[in-house]
């Protein structure tokens, strides 16, 4: 599948990316995709001409067209589970009637987004109250999808907040749910329980804990909680009643899922007209993904640019740098979407892969990560391909100054990336320090940066509630392309149930109350460990 790309690979020997932009000085819009009023600018990688008609063709090959319009449909494309994929329907409650199981899905859309509205401006006007009052603080308990998410777009969206403040709780380390409500007041503090089958064992062992303190405090243990889940039963013996449960159903996966139910934090904390926005900005974006043709496609281009780094350039890994401290949770999430969407080995069809799936994702905001690990990124043996995010407008006008300089340190990055500094340029730069001889020249090859490093620029003219929808949607929609293009269902994620499964079997025997018989060495010895020092 990947033949002639690796070829067209292999034939670029030194050639550098510098050097594209000399040959065509059209290189920066030739190689750039405009949607509305975003621009994902490529230009700064090795993709040329040919090799970008290499990389579509990929998608025709593949069939992508079919798949997403399979997938919007309501073709039950994640064939593992026999479910169809449609958190798109969550952005789009007006549309067309669409059918999963002979059932329009449409008007349960609506229903739900109705509910979380009412329940939303209930909360912020004080019509629904702990027992001390209107809610003051709101606490997400959830892990996975049910929390990444929200807690991402939430810090994302700071300055539309006007309701309670949210906080999210997620590991089931006491330490993590302790130092949430130490400050908290129970009796005006709102729980909001995210599990879509109510058993999610961190999660109940949260939402417990939670319960507990509310109570402990003088609140309802009852009354003060919300639940996102589609186990009724369950959240009834939790003694939630029946108006403040939100379900979704199972052709919305939890790493999808912030667009309906899951996102219930987010809408009380920026209000339903946001959130709506929030919405819009995702749909907007999938109508983009469904009518754009070829390299026009934000998109496909994003993942296809992915695919050539890591796929047939071979690097490992990907680094996601938004120059937005308020998207500093948004590298850890867009490492959930692609690592457990496309950490597969297994093609469709059941059978072992014989290439690499997906790379590793990570990341921090700048400009912080330039004094931590930019380091590597420059000067490193490995080749990291960057993917930086910047908006042209912050929110803080009077703050000025440090946007610019925010801006600037962006763009200076991905330019030095790509220009490097040669030993000629380094031993220049000693010698001006009055350097000379075997210090000059020790002292220069440490200055020396080897460059020709690739990066991709997302810019975006602010960061609102419409355009985080749009970036969202822009890479659940990338992750998709490359699992097409892979082969592999990138809606599933069985490689979390062995250890979940072992886990409930260690858990007595952590807690003393069976043998470690049959369990490996090392796995006896250190439950030895903990038992001695419990």
């Amino acid at each position: 599948m990947f033949k002639d790309l690796k070829t067209q690979h292999d034939a670029l020997g030194a050639r550098r990316i510098l050097d594209l932009f000399d040959a065509n000085p059209n290189r920066a819009t030739e190689c750039s995709v405009t949607f509305g009023d975003l621009v994902f600018d490529y230009s700064k990688t090795q993709i040329d001409a040919d090799i970008q008609n290499s990389l579509l063709a990929l998608t025709d090959e593949q069939g992508l067209a079919d798949y997403a319009q399979a997938m919007f449909s309501g073709q039950k494309i994640n064939d593992t589970e026999g479910r169809a994929v449609l958190h798109t329907a969550l952005r789009n409650p007006d549309g067309p009637p669409l059918e999963v199981d002979g059932e329009d899905i449409r008007p349960g859309v609506r229903n739900t987004l109705a509910r979380m509205r009412e329940m939303a401006t209930a909360v912020r006007d004080g019509s629904f109250a702990g027992t001390g009052g209107a809610f003051t603080d709101v606490v997400n308990i959830g892990i996975g999808g049910s929390d990444l998410g929200p807690a991402m777009a939430t810090l994302a969206l700071a300055p539309y907040h006007d309701g309670p403040r949210c906080h999210f709780v997620s590991n089931v380390d006491g330490a993590h749910i302790h130092d949430v409500l130490k400050d908290l007041e129970p009796k005006t503090t709102l729980i909001v329980v995210a599990s879509k089958t109510f058993t999610t064992i961190e999660t109940m062992t949260n939402a417990k804990t939670a319960r507990d303190w509310i109570v402990a405090g003088g609140g309802d243990g009852a009354g003060q909680f919300l639940a996102l889940s589609t186990a009724m039963d369950k959240t009834a013996d939790f003694g939630i009643p029946a108006e403040r449960v939100f379900g979704f159903e199972d052709w919305v996966g939890g790493r999808y899922s912030m667009w309906g139910p899951i996102g219930l934090s987010l809408m009380l904390a920026v209000g339903p007209d946001n959130f709506d926005a929030f919405l819009a900005g995702g749909k907007a974006m999938d109508d983009h993904f469904l009518s754009a043709e070829g390299a026009d496609n934000m998109p496909v281009m994003l993942a296809l640019v992915g695919l050539w780094h890591h796929q047939i350039c071979g690097h490992p890994t990907r680094a996601v740098l938004p120059y937005d401290q308020r998207l500093s949770r948004l590298a850890a999430y867009f490492q959930q979407l692609e690592m457990e969407s496309n950490g597969k080995s297994v093609a469709m069809d059941g059978s072992s892969v014989d290439y690499v799936t997906g790379p590793v994702v990570w990341g921090e905001p700048g400009t912080n990560g330039q004094h931590a690990f930019y380091q590597l990124i420059h000067q490193g043996t490995g080749v990291v391909p960057c993917e930086f995010m910047v908006a042209a407008q912050s929110h803080e006008p009077e703050l000025r100054h440090h946007h610019e300089l925010l801006v600037s340190n962006c763009l200076a990055q991905s330019e030095a990336l790509m220009r490097g500094r040669s030993l000629e340029e380094a031993r220049a730069l000693m010698a001006a320090k009055g350097m000379e001889g075997d210090e000059l020249e020790r002292q220069a090859r440490h200055r020396v940066f080897v460059g020709n490093r690739p990066s991709t620029t997302l810019i975006y003219p602010k960061l609102t509630p419409f355009v985080l929808g749009q970036i969202i949607a822009l890479y659940e929609h990338r992750v998709f392309v490359e699992g097409v293009i892979l082969g592999i269902n990138s809606y599933d994620q069985w490689g979390v149930e062995l250890g979940k499964e072992l886990a409930k079997s260690l858990e007595p025997m952590v807690r003393g109350d069976a043998v470690t018989d049959g369990k490996d060495g090392s796995t006896a010895a250190l439950i030895a460990y903990v038992r001695a020092r419990a």
